[in-house]
């Protein structure tokens, strides 16, 4: 088989469980912390509220990305399927004119937050070298079949806009209003996942490295709080119309 229907034919599969990952992290993070030295926290805890924070701002920033995108998007475009590619619209302007695969780059930074949590460098690089080649191989499917599909429309705009990394020289603006009910129907479940992630690496880390598994009271709110996002989220949006829109995905 030729390479570029390897890639592709790999790049569907993939993305049939790129929704799986999430999960990965977490399993992997077990061993990372157990066996990372956190002798530098413990000679110098003031500087592990500051670092939070800035991880948790990166964490954010990945979230932000993707409501941009998902705020911003033609109902017809694809969405949150999981089986097969599906677009009856291209996105060309407003994030989607700096950058190719805006959702992608924002859970990059979602996840790659969580991780730096675990102050281990090395499980940092791995983490964005398995990103870079999952991913790669998805975008890559992507656009076969979006090319494909919309043929040169979808080659002129990929010449002039990044796959991965945002180049704004050629920013359009778009006309579509951003939607926070969109952002609040399809992003509670991330940003609960992504708060629970900072709370099961600092669970961990404390228990490893004090030997008891102590789970404090700021453990259980943030986690009190993660969930209840998601039911009062998910609650709106299947049994209520509060946050349906009839032109939007």
């Amino acid at each position: 088989m030729a390479l570029v229907h390897s890639f592709e034919e790999n790049g569907n599969k993939l993305f049939k469980y790129r929704g799986q990952i999430p999960i990965l992290l977490f399993l992997l993070s077990v061993p990372v912390v157990y066996f990372t030295d956190y002798s530098f926290l413990e000679n110098n805890k003031s500087i592990e509220l500051p670092l939070l924070i800035a991880f948790g701002v990166i964490s954010f920033l990945g979230q932000v990305v993707r409501a941009i995108a998902i705020g911003t998007s033609n109902k017809n475009t694809s969405g949150r399927n999981t089986k097969e590619q599906v677009a009856e619209a291209l996105n060309t302007k407003g994030i989607y004119s700096t950058v190719r695969h805006p959702l992608y780059l924002g859970n990059y930074f979602m996840w790659i937050g969580i991780v730096m949590y675990t102050f281990n460098v090395w499980f940092v690089v791995v983490v964005s070298l398995f990103f870079w080649l999952y991913y790669e191989r998805i975008m890559f499917a992507e656009e076969r079949f979006l090319e494909r599909k919309f043929g040169q429309q979808y080659v002129d705009w990929s010449m002039k806009v990044p796959a991965f990394w945002p180049g704004f020289k050629n920013y359009i603006p778009t006309e579509i209003p951003f939607s926070f009910k969109t952002i609040l129907r399809r992003e509670y479940s991330g940003v609960s996942a992504t708060i629970l992630g900072f709370v099961f690496v600092a669970f961990l880390r404390d228990w490893f490295t004090t030997g008891n598994p102590h789970f404090k009271l700021v453990y259980g709110i943030t986690i009190a709080v993660a969930l209840a996002i998601s039911f009062v989220f998910r609650s709106l949006k299947h049994y209520t119309k509060v946050l349906f829109e009839a032109d939007r995905s």
